[in-house]
C-alpha cells in the first residue's frame, strides 16, 4: 500500500480528520484522538503504517516478521508494519478498521453521537 492509498482508505472512514504532523507524519484521527499513522519512523527507509490494536493483536502482531511494537505508542498498543510485504493491504485495510472501531469506541456517547458513530 501507498501512502496516498492509506491517506484514501483512512479518509473513507466515518468521522475521521487528517492532519501532517511530527516531522511530516500522516496522522488519523476519529473524534480528536489517533487511530492510523504513516511516517518515516524506526529503522531504514521509507514510509511505515502504525496502528492501534488489540490487547492479543498487540502481543500476536509483535511477534511477527515485519512487525514491531510502533515507536513512542508501544505502551498504548501499537504495532508498526515496518516491512510491506509482511501484510496484504487487505489485512492492513482490516487492522486500520479495527483500529478505527477501537478509538470511537473510547468517545463518550454524546461524541460517538455528534460524530454520526452510533
Amino acid at each position: 500500500m501507498e501512502r496516498s492509498e492509506f491517506d484514501a482508505y483512512c479518509g473513507s472512514l466515518p468521522a475521521t480528520t487528517h492532519v501532517v504532523q511530527w516531522g511530516g507524519a500522516s496522522v488519523w484521527k476519529v473524534g480528536g484522538k489517533i487511530f492510523a499513522i504513516c511516517s518515516n519512523w524506526g529503522d531504514g527507509e521509507g514510509h511505515r503504517f502504525s496502528f492501534k490494536c488489540t490487547d492479543l493483536s498487540y502481543q500476536i502482531l509483535s511477534e511477527q516478521d515485519g512487525l514491531a511494537p510502533a515507536p513512542y505508542l508501544a505502551r498504548a498498543k501499537w504495532i508498526q508494519l515496518q516491512d510491506l510485504s509482511a501484510m496484504s493491504d487487505a489485512e492492513l485495510r482490516g487492522y486500520i478498521d479495527a483500529a478505527h472501531a477501537i478509538v470511537a469506541g473510547t468517545l463518550t456517547r454524546v461524541k460517538r453521537r455528534e460524530l454520526g458513530l452510533s
